[in-house]
């Protein structure tokens, strides 16, 4: 059986608006119900503001869209740079390079292979630095590719630091460019993290490092033709190569440099030729008009000569 309440709690509760569950405000009091739904009113049209604001159109892709037909097709799509420059065998390597980079240049390499194994590949560079491993990585399927009698070509965009610039050096000979304001950076490589832990632990991880290094150092001698000693004192710190010194230095082949403007000689006379047209065109094979001094002196001899229409003036 429910229980009654009595008469003098019912007629409390009617006279107060205040719900139970309404906190005092800042001045000790509670508020009213009118503020109480003007502050509710409030917080629902805020809400509903931020419900309603519009986030920024934005691509779905950072990468540019380009058109392309594929073969056999009558329409064009539009694909990624990258992936309608991967069709024409060209691979940038623009980033540093980690686990994740690796794996996906080494499977682009491999792609372009299993399409054709004849047609060269070219490799644009930009490589600000890489993990050891991941870079030993690439370098070994490089070294595989040109095995197999594939064709890479290399070119240094801006700057191949480190293990970057092995990888520049790594391609075919005479196929190894650069553009004439790319930099090289050649670096001894070290430990990816600090490490912890026992002695002897300490000095086996430095003996590993020591012979990675050694074992870069012999295949930066393979690819610039430098010996083991002259890389090693020459990596004790930051070595810093420009395209010009890195061509002496063996690691690249040229630099591309922006061909001369071909103009015409100002003394040579240029040959116009014929318009094409039926009749012989006007100053074909005769003298061309006098210029305007050569008018000025005529006009002058004609005043000097005589008049025909009047007689000879005689000396006094």
């Amino acid at each position: 059986m429910a229980r009654h309440l009595p008469p003098f709690l019912l007629a409390a509760l009617a006279l107060s608006r205040a719900s139970a569950f309404t906190s005092p405000n800042h001045h000790g009091s509670i508020p009213s119900a009118a503020a109480t739904r003007r502050q509710r009113r409030s917080s629902s049209s805020s809400l509903t503001a931020l419900s309603v604001r519009r986030m920024p159109i934005v691509m779905p892709t950072q990468e540019p869209m380009v058109p392309y037909r594929a073969p056999g097709s009558s329409y064009d799509q539009f694909i990624g740079l990258q992936s309608r420059q991967l069709r024409d065998r060209k691979l940038w390597i623009a980033r540093y390079i980690d686990e994740e980079a690796s794996n996906s240049i080494i499977s682009s390499l491999l792609y372009l292979q299993s399409e054709s194994d004849k047609e060269d590949i070219k490799l644009y560079l930009n490589i600000p630095g890489a993990n050891l491993r991941p870079a030993l990585a690439i370098y070994d399927a490089l070294s595989e590719l040109k095995a197999d009698g594939c064709k890479i070509a290399t070119t240094n965009v801006a700057l191949c630091a480190g293990m970057g610039a092995l990888l520049a050096g790594a391609g075919t000979k005479g196929m190894r460019y650069s553009l004439p304001n790319a930099r090289y950076l050649l670096q001894k490589t070290g430990m990816d993290v600090v490490f912890r832990g026992q002695a002897t632990d300490i000095a086996l991880e430095v003996k590993n490092v020591k012979r990675w290094n050694e074992k870069i150092n012999a295949e930066l001698s393979k690819v610039t033709g430098q010996p083991s000693e002259r890389i090693d004192e020459d990596m004790k710190r930051d070595f810093y190569l420009s395209s010009e010194e890195a061509v002496r230095y063996g690691l690249i082949d040229e630099v591309l440099l922006p061909m001369p403007n071909k103009r015409q000689p100002p003394t040579e006379v240029v040959d116009l030729g014929s318009f094409m047209s039926g009749e012989e065109n006007k100053f074909q094979g005769e003298r061309p008009p006098p210029s305007g001094q050569e008018q000025q002196q005529q006009n002058a001899g004609m005043m000097r000569t005589n008049d025909d229409d009047e007689p000879p003036v005689g000396k006094a």
